[in-house]
């Protein structure tokens, strides 16, 4: 016989420990819920979602250096000399969003999160979050001065890891109380008025009953679920491996449309997939190495598949616009896996935190011929192949210098450096920075795919935060959403840093107002004396 569940009053209650979870927690209680609840299915160990995984990288509008280096703490002024920092203004990163999606995301999401990011990376600096200049990831020092490219300029200080840490400080100040080990299993409505009236949940093995004037529901996407992501993304998306929680397995989003009937949004069969560490762990992410599995380094060298064959354009765009999408390129591969090559040109420039040696394993040759043969330890079927890949790819380059030898290489701007002349194209360009690979010593390191989050979700309201129904085409009252769970904003691709960004904005607005229920209930209460603290 089953316990009956023990109940628990608060104002808000909110689902998901992430970036998203925290924003949208701390946001409630600054506008005025007296108790507000945050209820994670991890252990606390786990807390932050995939958000600890992070590099920390918030995308923002701003007009300049200046208006960011108050928020910052890595900027001497003596550095600030040396940097070059374009504004990033509104219709850059409407434009971004636009071209990464071809057209595809929701309006009225895009505008609402662009037009906040600058106000709510604020408002996270004046909760104690620490922002920094991301030099060792978004800036190449090219004669003398640092060059930010990509429209990304802003990271927490420690990554995802200090992004949590500077969250779970911003509650515990602000009075939320955090249930770990918490998984949410049913929403319910109340049957008269369709309003948000409790969260049945299960606390380390005890049902609870959550009631509460309003949810936020910020519990992520599907991307730890094998088989969600092969019934949604398709055939060998099982296989892929996990950069974030394993915790992450899409309940809270099936609870919502089973439950409530929450409309969905966005793209189902779209994720964000990165060049990953073929020997990284492949349910979960590791909490210590964390992001650095990352293998971001392709626009350097060329990459190919087990067969030898380049596969993908690796100078389509500057990195921030394709990291996102060629983790999918390299599991369509034979086996779902890849090499990246680099000479002495390129290997300089890789950072630090993704290809030291306590991190990957490197495979290193004085000749593109040896190469070759060592990558066949490692699992290259045709190594013969890969080096006429290299040489016709050489050849192409070349070419292509001889017919444009005014141009520079420069990693921090698309350089126009290409493969494709008059003489000779290749079937697969490289249409920026393409230098030969042709000076050893080599270096070579195999990559899978690494699915970060889903971009299906639910239909909410831009203004509000509100979850849709799907019945009524209207805001169900007293459900907002925020975070992953958010459909609509990506497909195919995104802007890098605007994943984060999103996270804040929809947070904090779903904050706002689910505060605004609690006041209006309790002004509708006639006095009836402040909520006792949970």
């Amino acid at each position: 016989m089953t316990s009956p569940a023990s109940t628990i009053e608060c104002d808000v209650v909110v689902v998901g420990s992430g970036n998203a979870g925290f924003s949208a927690a701390v946001s409630a209680a600054q506008s005025g819920a007296r108790r507000v609840l945050l209820v994670e299915k991890s252990p606390e160990e786990w807390a932050g979602g995939n958000s600890f995984f992070t590099a920390g990288a918030m995308r923002t509008v701003h007009s300049g250096l200046q208006d960011l280096l108050p928020l910052v703490n890595n900027v001497d002024a003596a550095t600030a000399q040396l940097i070059d920092l374009a504004p990033y203004t509104r219709e850059d990163f409407l434009s971004d969003m636009d071209r990464v999606t071809h057209g595809r995301y929701h309006r009225e999401l895009g505008r609402t999160l662009v037009e906040e990011s600058n106000n709510t990376v604020k408002w996270l600096a004046r909760n104690g979050v620490r922002f920094q200049l991301s030099f060792n990831r978004q800036a190449y020092k090219v004669d003398g001065r640092f060059k930010f490219w990509g429209g990304l300029t802003l990271k927490t200080e420690d990554g995802g890891r200090g992004l949590i840490e500077d969250h779970k400080n911003a509650a515990r100040r602000h009075g939320v109380t955090i249930f770990y080990q918490t998984a949410a299993e049913k929403l319910i409505l109340d049957e008269q008025t369709g309003t948000f009236k409790s969260l049945l949940a299960d606390r380390a093995g005890n049902k609870i009953m959550i009631h509460a004037k309003a949810i936020i529901l910020a519990a992520g996407g599907f991307e730890a679920n094998p088989r969600m992501r092969a019934q949604y993304l398709g055939p060998g998306w099982d296989l892929a491996h996990v950069r974030g929680t394993p915790y992450n397995t899409g309940e809270c989003l099936e609870m919502a449309i089973r439950d409530i009937a929450a409309k969905q949004a966005g793209q189902w069969s779209g994720c964000h997939s990165v060049a990953w560490d073929a020997n990284s762990p492949a349910n979960s992410g590791d909490r210590v190495i964390s992001n650095e599995f990352t293998k971001s380094g392709y626009p350097l060298g060329i990459t190919i598949n087990n067969q030898g064959e380049r596969f993908f354009d690796e100078g389509s765009d500057i990195r921030n616009y394709t990291y996102a999408k060629f983790g999918r390129a390299i599991l369509a591969q034979p086996q779902g896996v890849a090499f990246q090559i680099w000479d002495s040109k390129g290997i300089p420039w890789l950072r630090e935190e993704e290809y030291r040696d306590e991190i990957v394993e490197k495979i290193h040759a004085n000749s593109i011929e040896e190469l070759a043969q060592k990558c066949t330890e490692k699992g290259l079927l045709n190594p013969a192949t890969m080096v006429e890949t290299v040489k016709d790819y050489n050849q192409a380059v070349y070419n292509y210098q001889k017919e444009n030898s005014d141009l520079k290489w420069d990693p921090a701007i698309k350089d126009r450096l290409s493969t494709q002349s008059s003489k000779k194209s290749l079937k697969v360009p490289k249409s920026n920075w393409a230098l030969p690979v042709d000076q050893g010593p080599y270096m070579a390191v195999k990559v899978g795919c690494g699915v970060t989050f889903t971009f299906g979700g639910l239909a909410v309201d831009s203004k509000t935060s509100g979850v849709i129904s799907n019945l009524t085409g209207e805001v169900i009252p007293g459900v907002f959403c925020a975070g992953e769970m958010v459909g609509g904003l990506f497909y195919e691709n995104y802007p890098g840093g605007s994943g984060l960004t999103s996270g804040a904005v929809f947070g904090r607005k779903a904050g706002i107002r689910a505060a605004a229920m609690v006041e209006k209930d309790r002004n509708s209460s006639h006095g009836a004396g402040p909520s006792p603290r949970l």
